[in-house]
């Protein structure tokens, strides 16, 4: 199947449910202890989701623990851990026998006269009983693991190399993090596995379309390469059970497996798909250190948390590694974090420690620099202060009386961020030192004076004050809406329904007159929204008027629009997000298909977005320039040269017809080994014709 060309117009961005994201970030965030949770306690007698999480966080440190024990070496208290919480798992015998020829390989490794004989007790009472009915070729490993007592561990070309091989305690432990992921049910949180699952559509999207991904450098130190090995089941069901072909290949498809791998994560899930994609999945490992990054950076940008006190000190925290590891092990940067921490003070801790944010022209989402529905349609400085930072302390004073006087705030009490560990900071520190901290507080001042500005802007818009956000912005900086006259126009389209809402038609036409038609006249864009706006004059039925308000859409917008003119740049998760959404929604336009696991992961709560014919109208409008800037920075999609197709209706129809027999499609793909689209091409040349297909495939 022919790909696009990398310069082929890409059609306008996909919209994002903000709020539906803000829902999965506080979910992930308390799931990982990572904010203080405020929501009231709960009767013991129910079984609420927060229990539950609860529940699953406690099995995933325990998890942590002991895959770390192993990635150290230390097998005898991973195990110990094991009989205490999980003695089931060592009935299994094939683990049981990798964890005791491991001991053995560190106890060597050790090189003391009393670890050898310790290592020799460990051969004949563990090792060589659990090698017997482990699994078949357990009984040759055994032989061979016993040439490490002659081999040096320093020997590059010994039969045992690979023996000796740290990358062994590092596979050991995916390996018994994976089994006790799936006995314990101790799965990520859903916002942890939908963003494996869109960064892996992702890739895989740009590396099928021969297109460069804007956002390379961010998914590429967060979603690392490697994968944690497979539970597999047990040898005790030699035959597969008749797994629905379906299944098989949703799920081989979705996480890149083969159809093997496909066939026996679903024996190990007992035939639950949605489990064996929940295993697969959590299987791709993060680099969570990161991963916290970004989300407390978008916490602070959204006033889900406080962009100031304990918060800002928490980045003094730093993760150190355990003495008894080696230096040349590798990297555990994918893990939670460590046991052990230490507490960084000085004038540089948070500077230090502030995670690296690479300017817009090396990451920035191309497509789009502000959210797609609502962009500003024109290039803002990003560093572009409006204001000085009296002016700032003034104005945010203002706006917060403005929330106050309105009753605006309430609901969203913003958190306190802990981190992965709370820690009394001040202990153990001198005066001179909370002094400096202190010092480094006040310099952030105007930095929060901003965010309180942009997060009041934010709250207002969304309640439908629009009258006062414009008054308010006028005054913060005259200049604004001359360089975002779309913002404005929506803003004083709110303002314009609501007036006829409530009557005051007078006041409406004011409104349309002095804002409205000019602005269209300036944008000819504008002008059928404008039309359609007016229409309000004709049907004031509060339905349609109230169907017509994106106020939690726009907000997002003007949020990211403020914000960048203050200096404030958007938060690298929403351009992940916005990329890996608009090309996971690509990809499955290529595909042909549905999605099986976007309602599992939210994924479909996050494409939710409230839009009528006039929103969709703007939309189109405000895209445009974006998806010509992007079409030359490689982030054309195939709808485009979907689009671009000439064939006839009747060659859709048949295609459409075809994608719905389900059994001639999987008997191509199954049999020629093909992507879903191309066998449903195939079949589209012989009227559907499964046999046909692969007979002159063959011939």
């Amino acid at each position: 199947m022919d790909s696009p060309s990398p310069s082929s117009p890409s059609p306008s961005p996909s919209p994002v449910n903000w709020e539906a994201l803000d829902a999965l970030v506080i979910e992930f965030a308390k799931s990982e202890n990572l904010i203080e949770d405020f929501s009231p306690p709960t009767s013991p007698s129910s079984s609420s989701p927060s229990s539950c999480s609860s529940s699953s966080y406690h099995y995933r440190v325990l998890i942590l623990q002991i895959r770390r024990l192993l990635q150290r070496g230390d097998i005898d208290s991973a195990i110990d851990l094991l009989r205490i919480h999980a003695p089931s798992v060592l009935d299994d015998h094939r683990l049981l026998f990798r964890l005791q020829k491991q001991k053995f390989i560190e106890l060597l490794r050790k090189g003391t006269e009393e670890d050898r004989k310790s290592a020799i007790n460990c051969l004949r009472t563990a090792l060589a009983p659990s090698a017997l009915d482990a699994y078949p070729e357990a009984y040759e490993e055994f032989k061979h693991v016993l040439l490490a007592f002659i081999y040096d561990k320093e020997d590059q070309t010994s039969p045992v190399v690979n023996e000796w091989s740290d990358r062994r305690l590092f596979e050991l432990a995916g390996l018994m993090t994976s089994v006790l992921r799936a006995h314990l049910h101790a799965y990520d949180p859903v916002f942890s596995m939908a963003i494996r699952y869109l960064i892996s559509i992702h890739k895989g999207f740009c590396f099928h379309q021969g297109i460069s991904s804007p956002i390379t450098d961010l998914t590429e130190r967060l979603l690392l390469e490697e994968r944690d090995l497979p539970a597999t089941p047990q040898e005790g069901l030699l035959e597969a059970p008749p797994f629905d072909e379906v299944d098989i290949q949703a799920l081989a498809h979705a996480v890149e497996l083969t159809r093997q791998g496909a066939v026996d994560s679903l024996k190990f899930a007992n035939g639950d798909l949605f489990q064996a994609f929940q295993n697969e999945l959590c299987r791709m490992r993060l680099d969570i250190t990161m991963l916290d990054k970004l989300i407390h950076e978008y916490c602070v940008y959204r006033g889900i948390v406080n962009s100031s006190g304990p918060s800002s000190f928490s980045q003094g925290i730093q993760l150190v590694q355990e003495p008894s590891v080696s230096n040349k092990r590798e990297s555990e940067s994918t893990l939670s974090a460590d046991f052990s921490l230490e507490v960084r003070s000085g004038p540089s801790m948070l500077a230090d420690t502030e995670m690296d944010t690479p300017g817009t022209d090396d990451v920035s989402i191309k497509n789009p620099e502000v959210d797609g529905r609502y962009s500003s349609g024109s290039t803002i400085s990003s560093h572009e202060d409006c204001c000085t930072s009296g002016r700032y302390r003034r104005k945010a004073s203002k706006l917060l009386h403005i929330k106050k006087s309105r009753g605006i705030g309430e609901r969203n009490k913003r958190k306190r961020w802990k981190g992965r560990h709370e820690v009394q900071i001040y202990a153990n520190m001198s005066e001179e030192q909370v002094s400096e901290i202190s010092s480094a507080a006040d310099a952030s001042d105007n930095k929060d004076d901003k965010y309180e500005i942009m997060l009041a802007v934010k709250e207002l818009t969304s309640k439908g004050m629009a009258a006062e956000v414009v008054e308010e912005i006028n005054d913060l900086d005259s200049t604004f809406f001359a360089q975002n006259h779309i913002l404005l126009f929506q803003l004083k389209r709110i303002e314009f329904l609501k007036l006829v809402k409530s009557g005051d038609h007078s006041g409406a036409l004011k409104v349309a007159c002095s804002y409205l038609g000019p602005l269209a006249t300036r944008d000819p864009d504008l002008l059928k929204p404008l039309k359609e706006t007016l229409l309000a004059f004709f049907t004031p039925d509060e339905k349609f008027v109230v169907k017509s308000l994106p106020f939690l859409d726009l907000s997002t917008s003007l949020q990211v629009a403020i914000g960048r003119k203050m200096g404030i740049e958007e938060p690298q998760l929403m351009k992940i997000i916005r990329a890996t959404l608009h090309t996971h929604t690509e990809w499955f336009k290529l595909q042909m298909c549905k999605d099986r696991f976007e309602s599992l992961l939210k994924i479909d709560l996050l494409k939710q977005v409230n839009s009528c014919p006039l929103t969709d109208t703007i939309s189109e409008s405000l895209s445009a320039d974006i998806c010509n800037n992007s079409s030359s920075q490689g982030t054309a999609t195939s709808s485009s040269k979907m689009q671009e197709d000439d064939r006839s209706p009747a060659q859709v129809s048949s295609t459409g017809d075809i994608a719905s027999d389900e059994t001639a499609i999987l008997k191509v793909m199954e049999f020629l080994a093909l992507p879903r689209a191309d066998a449903i091409h195939l079949l589209a040349q012989y009227n559907g014709n499964a046999e046909t297909v692969i007979q002159q495939i063959f011939a």
